[in-house]
């Protein structure tokens, strides 16, 4: 009953994280689209701001430490860089494209990050972690449907199947990204991939800004209010590079990610404080099925866990018996063969 209860508290602090996580994300979304609004076109600047960030808390932390890097820095680097082209492609998505689309779309993570942990990583998903998957998925479809119910007028500057075909493309970054944390994680140290992560990051930001966002950045008019936007996209991406490698250690980039759907959520909450915009029942419908199917998942990422370990031991105890019982044999017949032997013996 006690293993029950940490049991049970490990999965609502999991799920607590992955929620934060989502708010985090769907603040980053909010000022991303505002941004985006006002006519600044400067994805790779903001990504600079979250990673210098993230490299002035965590490489102090890696540095007093005077250890040598747990995982080569060329990995690190690799990480970071499919890491920078994820958030590029998706950030530049909301210039073409709405913010429902981008956070509809950027659920694909979800798909890739099965695939890939299935692949790479061997991991193996059970019936009931698909449905609780798909249960997701389709309470973001709910969220679909109640955007269909209020069509906005269409922004002839918009480009929509361009920027889907942005974020289907930075999703799959993002997987990549998301199950190679994962594994740093679960193998090494949080700290140092958070640190690495972001100092690389920030390398990587550099060099491309330098090479393809000099006019755009030239061109930005710095108001209090771009200042402020840029300020928390910084602070919403430090939040969620924070807390992500303690949602991928406890649990993993499938429910990390299914976490991000209710990120749409989030992003309906701040558009209701901001705007004073009404919401329509279907969002209240759909955040329940999202939780529903979060639940489901988890709860069977549980169970498949204590099986493998069951049939793991059970495994073990077999080999255990059956050697002690060759062990058995061999005493016996050897048993037999010095009896024989010393009657043989007796006999001349």
């Amino acid at each position: 009953m006690e293993f029950k209860r940490k049991d049970l508290w490990g999965l609502l602090l999991v799920l607590l994280l992955g929620q934060l996580v989502a708010f985090a994300m769907a603040a980053s979304s909010f000022a991303s689209s505002l941004i985006a609004n006002l006519g600044v076109d400067a994805p790779l600047t903001q990504s600079f701001f979250a990673y210098l960030l993230l490299t002035l808390v965590y490489v102090p932390i890696v540095l007093s430490r005077r250890q040598k890097l747990q995982i080569a820095w060329y990995w690190y680097l690799a990480l970071a860089f499919i890491d920078v082209q994820g958030n590029y492609l998706v950030v530049k998505a909301y210039q073409y494209s709405y913010i429902t689309s981008v956070t509809l779309l950027d659920c694909w993570t979800v798909v890739w990050v099965i695939i890939l942990t299935w692949y790479g990583l061997g991991t193996r998903y059970s019936f009931w972690q698909f449905v609780g998957a798909g249960t997701c998925v389709a309470g973001l479809a709910l969220v679909l449907l109640s955007d269909a119910e209020s069509p906005q007028e269409q922004d002839p500057s918009k480009i929509p199947l361009l920027g889907d075909a942005l974020v289907i493309a930075g999703t799959v970054g993002f997987a990549f990204s998301n199950v190679g944390e994962e594994y740093c994680v679960k193998k090494k140290d949080r700290v140092e991939v958070v640190a690495m992560l972001g100092l690389f990051g920030l390398l990587v930001s550099i060099v491309q800004i330098l090479i393809f966002e000099r006019k755009s950045l030239e061109a930005v008019t710095w108001s209090p209010t771009m200042i402020s936007l840029f300020a928390g996209f910084s602070v919403a991406i430090f939040i969620f590079y924070t807390i992500t490698p303690f949602v991928l250690k406890m649990s993993g980039a499938t429910l990390f990610n299914l976490s991000l759907l209710t990120s749409d959520m989030w992003a309906v909450a701040i558009r209701v404080l901001f705007y004073r915009q009404q919401i329509n029942w279907l969002y209240y419908l759909a955040f329940t099925i999202v939780a529903i199917g979060l639940v489901i998942y988890s709860l069977n990422e549980n169970s498949s866990d204590y099986e493998t370990a069951a049939s793991a031991v059970v495994v073990a105890q077999y080999q255990q018996l059956q050697s002690e019982d060759n062990s058995t044999e061999s005493g016996q017949n050897s048993g037999i063969q010095e009896r024989t032997h010393k009657e043989e013996l007796h006999i001349c």
